[in-house]
């Protein structure tokens, strides 16, 4: 079983070979266009749930070592991965860097997680859309009767997706199709979980599809940001990581790192790389230093680096970006 996914896109684009379920295998990154596999060095259990969470899986329910899942080729990405546990992405973890390691294939990291029980779909965005759950081992609906915020909010907690923001109703996102599993729920909405929520049963309900619920997520809090500058797609760049705002020290910053602050943010294409606090010197951590980038990335965090809060730099020298947009 083999569990891919990108590192270099906030989408996830994964699959697995040979395996049992979609949400177990050997843990496989795609770096520079490339796959290769994790080290197990210090991969434990938080690692791991960050996997199943990037992945959209299930609870983690193990992290495995030693090539349980056989041995991978290629290059070894990853090594002495070190998570918090509360990452959205595998590659904001600290690490030893790209290709650094002292590994071989007997080592390859692996996870299992539980199946997903929860989707949204036709949604504008990842954490917006009709909700669908796994039952029996075939995806349903869920009946708008009596389904309101606190229904809605369970679901958002459950996907990681942010604070709610509605309870649709309906079939607003649309008609589904298949079982209606669920009606007339109600949840406290303090739940972990949508099963948890008390309804007459699954497969029990007096709906048609014209019913179906729906909610609409505020999504992740953001991860990247621009500070000070004159305009929103210009300033300093401050990364969030382990819940705390911090900057990029100036040390080997170029026009690719800023061509994927300017893509992560959506802002067009970039137009200067700024150095020595151009926009003016941030607080707390400096996150990032010596990052290099090759300008086809998605995500920051997915760069070559020294380490998160690894660094040889003050304030003087936080680092910045100006985007077209």
């Amino acid at each position: 079983a083999v569990l891919l996914f990108q590192c270099d896109s906030s989408e996830i684009s994964g699959e697995v070979v040979n395996g049992n379920t979609p949400c177990s295998g050997r843990v496989e990154i795609l770096h520079n266009n490339q796959w290769g596999t994790v080290c197990d060095d210090g991969w434990d259990i938080n690692d791991a749930e960050v996997v199943c969470r990037q992945m959209k899986c299930g609870p983690v329910q193990s992290a495995t070592s030693s090539a349980s899942f056989g041995q991978g080729t290629g290059q070894i990405w990853m090594d002495d991965v070190s998570c918090t546990g509360s990452e959205s992405f595998l590659s904001e973890c600290g690490h030893r860097g790209f290709g650094t390691h002292n590994c071989n294939h007997g080592e390859d990291a692996g996870v299992v997680c539980a199946a997903p029980t929860v989707r949204l779909v036709n949604g504008n965005t990842p954490c917006s859309g009709r909700v669908e759950i796994l039952h029996n081992n075939q995806w349903g609906t869920v009946c708008d009767d009596d389904w309101d915020i606190d229904d809605a909010r369970v679901v958002c907690r459950q996907l990681r997706c942010g604070p709610v923001q509605y309870a649709t109703s309906s079939a607003s996102f649309g008609q589904g199709t298949g079982p209606i599993w669920m009606d007339n729920v109600a949840c406290t909405g303090s739940e972990s979980s949508l099963s948890e929520c008390r309804h007459p049963g699954f497969g029990t309900h007096d709906c048609g599809h014209g019913e179906d619920a729906g909610v609409i997520c505020s999504a992740p809090k953001p991860r990247l940001r621009l500070v000070n500058g004159n305009t929103p797609c210009s300033g300093r760049v401050e990364i969030l990581h382990n819940n705390q705002w911090g900057t990029v020290c100036d040390d080997n910053w170029d026009i690719n790192d800023a061509k994927v602050v300017c893509r992560q943010l959506r802002c067009g294409p970039v137009q200067s790389a700024t150095s020595s606090a151009y926009f003016g010197q941030g607080t707390g951590p400096i996150w990032m230093d010596q990052v290099s980038c090759t300008g086809s990335e998605s995500l920051l965090s997915e760069c070559g680096h020294r380490g998160f809060g690894t660094h040889s730099c003050n304030h003087g020298e936080d680092a910045g970006v100006v985007c077209s947009g």
